[in-house]
């Protein structure tokens, strides 16, 4: 996956940190992205956010190789926790279509803006990512084979923190009321 990464990259200019800018309805969100210590995450990652990266969508069944995040919601914003994206069906059940395995580091949820692998268990990462608004230790690898895979840092807090504030919807504690839409996720070299 490392030369998938290097694929994928390939074209950007220059030679700084590799980087996410999420450009949302409410604000943008910069992340610096960690190859170095979670480079099959970040090759997914990077591949799907750019279009590069085949996926089966959930909706049609179908493959599909485009930019995957554009369009797609924040489907979970918790207040002083988090805000979850990267399911195209808007509900926390939708993928790519395929799994990969844990990256575990030395890198925690140790700080606001951690950006992390939302999954289901072991080993069942996909597409779905999120963004944490505080430190969230309960969230590291601290036994065997449990945890999510860190791979990022975001800044904007503000933006983390208005998303999490939106009413949410009738029944739900987490699914916002209105969408939150990931307008476009631009993946650059740093300066």
């Amino acid at each position: 996956m490392a030369s998938d990464l290097e694929a994928y990259t390939k074209d950007l200019d220059g030679d700084g940190p590799l980087m996410a800018s999420f450009k949302t309805s409410m604000g943008t969100i910069n992340c610096e992205l960690f190859p170095d210590k979670a480079p099959i995450t970040v090759a997914n990652f990077v591949g799907l956010a750019r279009g590069l990266k085949a996926f089966r969508n959930p909706k049609t069944g179908k493959v599909e190789k485009r930019p995957f995040y554009d369009g797609i919601i924040f489907h979970r914003a918790i207040p002083d926790f988090m805000v979850q994206t990267g399911d195209p069906l808007g509900k926390g059940v939708g993928g790519p279509g395929y799994t990969f395995g844990d990256e575990f580091t030395d890198l925690i949820h140790d700080r606001p803006g951690i950006l992390s692998m939302a999954n289901a268990g072991p080993s069942t990462n996909g597409s779905q990512i999120f963004i944490t608004e505080r430190a969230t230790p309960h969230l590291d690898n601290k036994r065997p084979r449990r945890g999510h895979t860190v791979f990022g840092h975001c800044k904007e807090i503000d933006v983390i923190k208005s998303i999490t504030r939106v009413p949410k919807a009738p029944g739900s504690s987490s699914k916002p009321a209105e969408n939150v839409t990931i307008e476009k996720l631009t993946i650059s070299r740093g300066g």
